[in-house]
């Protein structure tokens, strides 16, 4: 009976392992993307590779291989989280303000102190848009599909959401951002970096809510 019991306990014992390995497997590749995410924004896709993201997860860089086909497939997951990221900071943002005011809060969030600041983990529309024309089809496209949810996102905040002039002009505003963004870390002038991003708040905040015509 005891000799039954132990094989019955074995057999209990060998089918969770798949689950433990394919667990273990998933919080690793967790650990791999959640690295390369930063690493992207913080030294851009030629700055990033393989042996430093694997290391920074913990992981040996034999490993690598086990989780992605190519060095693209993980940048291309890598821009895909960056994006999903900045979004979802994005929206937390726009749940936290009146709807009244969702916009403007975007705006002075996205062109604050602290996200000029913070390129490792903010936007990476403003912290990569310069290298995308030189990278490959799967990492443009994984960061086209964010950049055009943020411009959803802002576009849905419009009194007059669904119409074409909505989308035009979440189109320049998103344009408008992400530009003074870029512009503002690429000077080594502070004043002329706030400078920019006050600008751009103004000018922004004086965008029609809706059509003119």
């Amino acid at each position: 009976m005891l000799q039954l019991d132990l094989i019955y306990c074995m057999m209990n014992v060998m089918r969770k392992a798949p689950n433990v390995r394919t667990a273990a497997k998933e919080a690793s590749h967790e650990r791999i993307v959640s690295a390369a995410a930063r690493a992207i924004r913080r030294s851009g896709y030629d700055g990033t590779g393989v042996a430093d993201i694997m290391k920074e997860a913990g992981l040996t860089h034999g490993a690598f291989y086990a989780h992605f086909e190519s060095r693209e497939a993980m940048l291309a997951e890598a821009a895909d989280r960056a994006g999903a990221e900045a979004n979802a900071l994005a929206a937390s943002v726009i749940a936290a303000s009146p709807s009244d005011q969702a916009l403007q809060a975007l705006l002075y969030v996205y062109l604050s102190k602290e996200h000029l600041e913070s390129i490792e983990t903010g936007c990476p529309i403003s912290a990569l848009g310069s290298e995308m024309p030189r990278q490959s089809p799967e990492v443009r496209r994984a960061a086209t599909l964010r950049i055009k949810e943020m411009i959803d996102l802002v576009a849905r905040q419009m009194p007059d959401w669904g119409q074409p002039t909505a989308h035009e002009r979440a189109l320049a505003m998103v344009a408008s951002m992400v530009g003074t963004l870029i512009l503002a870390r690429a000077v080594d002038d502070s004043a002329m970096s706030d400078a920019l991003c006050k600008a751009s708040l103004k000018s922004l905040a004086l965008l029609p809510s809706t059509s003119t015509d």
